[in-house]
């Protein structure tokens, strides 16, 4: 028995790796394309001598190592929240649950949510700087295809994203063969290089790199920010944490990807070396002629796969912000019966179609995408690096000495690669930048709208202790069944009740002031799912409290729900809920032009009834006015 179970964990597992290659690694795999070019593109004179190779190759090993295998992998990817990883579950670490932001702390969860906000800027140019630099292998070719580069890039975006509603689980049982013969591909035709100048391997040397930057001091300093965009799949690999786990991303990097990658950049480098105008597209040149038609077929299909790895964390982004309260309400749709974290969210997948259609449409080629690149992912890596300083010492009470020693390597790297990418800011770095700001716009906005509206609606609530004596006092009419009220304010009486009583005069036989909790921990136990108050007179207060990344399906947890009395049958069971019409005043709160765009965001946020999957049938709204 226990073969068979080791036997099918095993098959698990493995099936789990391959998929993981198709999503995760999809991204940092297809780096190779570009990266060595721009590096010696990014600075006017820099020479593809063998001293320069070598410590652009030296800088690419020492950057692999030092910022996917040692901060992701092995320090970062410990701070999985429950299974799920990305900022946002690291932002929760910061603010134990129960425990309001407050101080430093709120200017910590302030920190994380802009650091979110800059990965929607990444999920957008990725997509687009990937497929464009693999179609344009086809002017390596012949210069004929030069005009088809651009609409045969845009259609190939809107296919990828016309097949996410599939879901990752199928995506990546797809996409993961597809990826293992590109890794494998990869490893050979660095490997047929290496052989011819094995010299290369001298790069593994530190002192290359450090070499590279006394001889070449700012101009190295500036290809800095091109060697960067060999590790810009790290957020991407740590937010889609939650959809494989630890274990398969692990084994997959140190297996395959890592050495893969290594093999293809050296030997690159050695090309290079040995034919310095191949600086022009190397990776292409590296195939024989006869081969390089497909290898640009294979390359587009492997492009395509790595833009699965940024969209996948868009959406565990974006879950776990409406979750936690920072977004509204969004439609979401689980792919997978089996693993949780995979989920498709509509609204986000064609956001970042047209995004990057128009990135595309707009650089019109990789080059001038590459100098929008890095800016976002660097602030980005900057921002994980503080929290997880912050996590390891008030969390989990590492000793001091270790966290300042962590913090003081990390940062000179992650510090450095940021300042390489700044002057990249004038040449397109604004646009990612941008798309953060406004991101992190509509995520405080919708956060602090939210407090503003329940303070107003506090205001005009009685309490539910005065509520429940005046119904034992002056008993209204009492009719057969569950009436379920939800409500945010776990204290006070629920308005859509009081406006159901003022009109129609009765209230059912069992009444449930419901409210859901949203919790900081991905999955809430059993244990902890349900708090009952029982008021007596068929009255009672139940709080169901949901993790970030759990269905909030109401009628289930219900079902759930042991309480003396009272039955949730279906037919026997009506849900009251409120719906608020905002208005902006100029009472304190928000600036107006906020308030008007937290009454958008609410107007078009995911119903209530769709949200909680409520039967539709056994819904009833009462509206009110309120101003914010």
């Amino acid at each position: 028995m226990e073969t068979h179970q080791g036997e099918a964990g095993g098959k698990r597992l493995l099936g789990l790796c391959l998929a993981a290659v198709g999503v995760v690694y999809g991204d940092i795999g297809t780096s190779p394309i570009y990266a060595i070019r721009e590096a010696f593109h990014a600075s006017e004179g820099m020479v593809p001598d063998p001293t320069n190779v070598l410590g652009v190759l030296s800088l690419i090993f020492w950057s692999l190592i030092l910022v996917i295998s040692v901060k992701y992998l092995f320090l970062v990817m410990r701070a999985d929240n429950r299974g799920e990883g990305g900022i946002i579950a690291l932002t929760a670490l910061v603010t134990p649950p129960n425990r309001p932001a407050e101080g430093r702390r709120k200017l910590l969860v302030l920190v994380g949510l802009f650091g979110a906000a800059l990965l929607y800027g990444d999920s957008m140019i990725t997509p687009a700087i990937s497929v464009l630099s693999a179609v344009e292998g086809l002017e390596v070719a012949t210069p004929f295809f030069q005009p088809y580069v651009i609409p045969v890039t845009v259609v190939i975006l809107i296919g990828l994203f016309s097949t996410q509603f599939r879901g990752t689980a199928r995506v990546g049982a797809v996409f993961g063969p597809v990826m293992l013969v590109w890794f494998s591909l990869l490893a050979v035709m660095g490997l047929a290089e290496i052989v011819r100048y094995p010299a290369i391997l001298a790069a593994l040397s530190p002192t290359y790199a450090v070499g590279f930057f006394v001889v070449n001091r700012l101009a190295a300093f500036l290809v800095l920010g091109s060697v960067f965009l060999v590790v810009t799949g790290g957020e991407a690999l740590y937010a889609d944490m939650g959809h494989f786990g630890k274990r398969p991303i692990r084994l997959t990097w140190f297996t395959l990807v890592l050495p893969a990658l290594l093999l293809n950049y050296f030997g690159q480098g050695a090309l290079v070396i040995r034919s310095p105008e191949a600086i022009e597209s190397p990776f292409f040149l590296m195939a024989p002629g006869w081969a390089l038609y497909p290898l640009v077929a294979l390359t587009t299909i492997a492009t395509v796969i790595a833009s699965q790895a940024v969209i996948s964390g868009a959406f565990s982004l974006t879950r776990q912000a409406v979750q936690l309260g920072y977004l509204p309400r969004l439609r979401i749709e689980h792919t997978s019966s089996r693993e949780i974290g995979q989920i498709y969210l509509p609204v986000v997948n064609w956001g970042l179609m047209l995004a990057c259609v128009g990135l595309v449409l707009g650089f019109r080629s990789s080059g001038r995408l590459a100098a929008a690149y890095g800016v976002a992912v660097t602030t980005d890596m900057v921002f994980t690096t503080l929290l997880f300083a912050v996590v390891a010492w008030r969390r989990w009470k590492w000793k001091p000495w270790i966290v300042i020693s962590m913090v003081v390597v990390l940062l000179s790297i992650d510090l450095a690669f940021w300042g390489a990418n700044l002057h990249k800011i004038p040449h397109g770095g604004w646009f990612p930048l941008l798309i953060a700001g406004a991101v992190f716009v509509v995520m405080t906005t919708w956060k602090t709208g939210r407090q503003i509206l329940l303070r107003r609606l506090f205001e005009r609530t009685i309490p539910i202790e005065t509520f429940v004596e005046n119904v034992k006092s002056h008993p209204p009419t009492r009719v057969p069944g569950t009436a379920v009220f939800m409500d945010s304010n776990p204290k006070g009486t629920p308005p859509a009740l009081l406006h159901n009583l003022k009109h129609n005069w009765v209230l059912h036989e069992q009444v449930i002031f419901l409210t859901v909790v949203p919790e900081e921990v991905p999955v809430v136990a059993d244990e902890d799912r349900f708090e009952v108050v029982d008021y007596g007179a068929g009255m009672h207060r139940v709080r169901i409290h949901v993790g970030f990344a759990e269905e909030p399906d109401i009628p289930q947890f219900l079902a759930q729900c042991d309480i003396e009395g009272v039955s949730f049958a279906p037919m026997r069971t009506s849900f009251f809920l409120g719906r608020e019409r905002l208005l902006s005043t100029a009472r304190p709160g928000m600036a107006q032009w906020r308030e008007r765009l937290f009454a958008f965001m609410t107007r078009n946020a995911e119903g209530v009834t769709t949200y909680f999957h409520l039967p539709p049938n056994r819904v009833v709204e009462l509206g009110m006015q309120v101003e914010i």
